[in-house]
């Protein structure tokens, strides 16, 4: 056997950080995982005998480390689950960070030498309304049907993994895919057609021009606003035309600038200051169907999630430098 050296080990980062990131609904925690994982397999290297792949070896201890972890927290959640419609006039309450489930950058968990259909594959396991499914299974369904959903491990692969029996790993996945088609999600799905593509350049262009008839003309008749760390959750384009108009009419004047979260478009959205200039307001997560928006989710803690996605905090005035809003 070649000896392996922490290159070796680095060279699996990325996967490494969408699987913790799938099983624990952060990337911040997932990051955390992954480091302790290579932690534990880098002093543990004298246990790895070769009968299974460097690959499958680290994804046994990740998954492992993250089962630690999710012994000791609940489940994340998004604000559509957390109580009934809002209106307008509720009052804003929050919850912690930790209580939401929060974005991950594709670049994060996207190795630059995978193929196209994996990276397919894999932008559609970590959308968010997956994700969001996934954190209510229990903690080794979810590692189950994980490893043999997205990572096509057989039920004696997955079994060996988690110390379980295959009968129980069988179990477990039936009962899992059960939880996940109840919620009329899976981690399948298409990549982003040529009519959606023009769908995000009217959502661009309205969100610049303020124009919110137009706007909203883009979302399903049930789409949802979502603003963690915000418990509040509106539906229905009328809803949310009211609070852009109202409530959110701060947003005029934003500048959008296009990146990619949870294998889905999203846009970092800077409100224009007093001076002119832009500072950081929300990393926006649009969810489509077909030619409609059915979800806006936008996550309001730029301060910590702007520089995981390499974001600057602030744009400058027009006329310095300022350049154009990314599409």
């Amino acid at each position: 056997m070649s000896v392996i050296d922490i290159a070796d080990l680095e060279l699996h980062r990325a996967a490494l950080t969408g699987h913790c990131y799938r099983m624990l609904g952060s990337a911040f925690d997932a990051e955390d995982a992954v480091q302790e994982a290579m932690v534990r397999a880098w002093k543990g290297l004298q246990r790895f005998d070769g009968r299974a792949s460097l690959r499958t070896w680290l994804y046994r201890i990740a998954t492992n480390v993250c089962l630690d972890a999710l012994s000791a927290r609940s489940r994340r959640a998004r604000p559509v689950e957390e109580g009934p419609v809002g209106t307008v006039e509720d009052e804003l309450q929050t919850r912690p960070r930790t209580h939401w489930l929060e974005p991950i950058p594709d670049e994060r968990f996207l190795s630059p030498d995978a193929d196209p259909f994996e990276k397919v594959a894999l932008r559609q396991s970590t959308r968010l309304a997956f994700v969001a499914a996934l954190q209510h299974l229990p903690p080794r369904q979810r590692a189950a049907l994980l490893l043999s959903e997205v990572l096509g491990w057989s039920a004696q692969e997955v079994a060996a993994s988690l110390d379980m029996s295959v009968a129980a790993v069988n179990s477990a996945l039936q009962r899992a895919r059960a939880t996940l088609a109840a919620k009329n999600v899976s981690a399948e799905g298409e990549p982003l057609s040529d009519s959606q593509a023009v769908l995000l350049e009217k959502y661009v262009d309205a969100f610049h021009e303020y124009d919110v008839d137009a706007l909203v003309s883009l979302m399903r008749d049930d789409a949802t606003l979502s603003m963690p760390p915000y418990t509040l959750w509106l539906q229905g384009p009328e809803a949310i035309r009211t609070w852009l108009l109202g409530r959110g009419k701060g947003c005029r004047g934003s500048r959008l600038v296009r990146t990619e979260a949870c294998g889905s478009p999203a846009f970092a959205q800077y409100r224009r200051s007093s001076d002119g200039s832009y500072r950081g307001w929300s990393l926006t997560i649009l969810e489509l169907d077909g030619g409609t928006i059915k979800a806006w989710n936008a996550f309001l803690d730029t301060e910590r999630l702007f520089p995981l996605f390499g974001l600057p905090l602030t744009l400058p005035a027009p006329g310095r430098d300022s350049g154009q809003a990314d599409r």
